[in-house]
């Protein structure tokens, strides 16, 4: 096993959150023809469809992902495509279906053609049993969704590829993630990218966190930073794998809305916790992210503040247009 140069990529779930702006900025560091965009119902943005090559395909039909590896002789796969915390709870077998599934074709796709994988692990997989302030690298993993209990699954099957097979596949414990291109798409964070549309378009919203709810968040531009950092990484510098630590800040909802009420003086925000609520309360507040800082030299560049600052700025001109 040994590091090799990223030559032509396959960016599964290409339309989501994530998926939609890691697959720009791939095709912007390594050539718009080498970076395939796969989706499997939503429609694509007109940028993403013409910006480079695009396929549809279930994540669980691997035949079908077989064609398409060969087709364009992939040799890096970025495995963006799941189904997340809270759309996962109302209905768990879809969940465990595209998520374990989904992963445990592209595991053995890699394994049979030597590939390299990114496989996103969350903050979803802790649980309530965890150490919620600092949460270490090392810690307790019982989480109560069925997205958690996926993100589990996978980091250790993830692991075991790379122990048993020798497939070089990496991942990630993303915490919540911000973005003002692509809207998220179910998840128990969302509403720290809900309040900055809403504080714009109506001045006002409604939580469906409380108050005093902190969590891990990062701003996109540190996501993906974060995910091509980790794969551009030396194989030998790395004693972790699938289940890296990253933190960029951690914030209350009422602190986020302060951030917002520092732009925006007439801002008002009130909460009425949902179901959501008991999920949030089960992750951490804030991760010990020294092994991605030790290993592949993680830094984040935003904090709080410049993340409202962009993000206001760059909202302003989206739904202005």
């Amino acid at each position: 096993m040994s590091d090799r140069k990223i030559e032509k990529i396959l960016v599964t779930g290409s339309v989501g959150q994530i998926g939609s702006e890691l697959t720009e900025e791939l095709r912007n560091r390594y050539g718009s023809d080498n970076v395939v965009a796969m989706g499997r119902r939503t429609k694509p943005s007109e940028e993403l469809l013409n910006s480079g090559p695009f396929v549809w395909c279930d994540i669980t039909d691997r035949d079908k992902l077989n064609i398409i590896v060969d087709e364009y002789e992939v040799d890096t796969i970025f495995h963006m495509a799941a189904i997340l915390s809270a759309v996962g709870e109302k209905n768990p077998q879809l969940a465990y279906r595209v998520n374990m599934n989904g992963l445990y074709n592209i595991l053995e796709i890699a394994r049979e053609r030597e590939l390299r994988i990114f496989g996103p692990s969350s903050i979803a997989a802790f649980g309530p049993e965890t150490p919620r302030d600092n949460t270490p690298q090392e810690t307790v993993l019982r989480p109560r969704t069925m997205y958690g209990v996926t993100k589990v699954a996978g980091e250790l099957l993830c692991d075991y590829y790379f122990n048993r097979f020798g497939v070089d596949v990496r991942g990630l414990r993303y915490p919540g993630i911000i973005s003002y291109k692509t809207l998220p798409g179910g998840g128990t964070t969302d509403y720290a990218v809900a309040i900055y549309y809403e504080a714009i378009k109506h001045g006002r919203y409604t939580c469906f966190v409380g108050p005093e709810t902190m969590l891990p968040m990062m701003y996109m531009p540190d996501c993906i930073k974060a995910t091509i950092d980790i794969m551009e990484a030396p194989l030998e510098n790395l004693v972790h794998h699938s289940d890296f630590n990253v933190g960029a800040m951690s914030f209350s909802a009422r602190e986020l809305a302060a951030s917002i009420k520092e732009f925006i003086p007439e801002f008002e925000c009130s909460y009425e916790p949902d179901f959501r609520q008991a999920i949030a309360d089960s992750w951490p507040k804030s991760v010990d992210d020294s092994a991605a800082r030790n290993e592949w030299g993680w830094v984040p560049q935003y904090d709080l503040p410049a993340m409202t600052e962009d993000m206001l700025y760059n909202l302003r001109i989206k739904l202005a247009e």
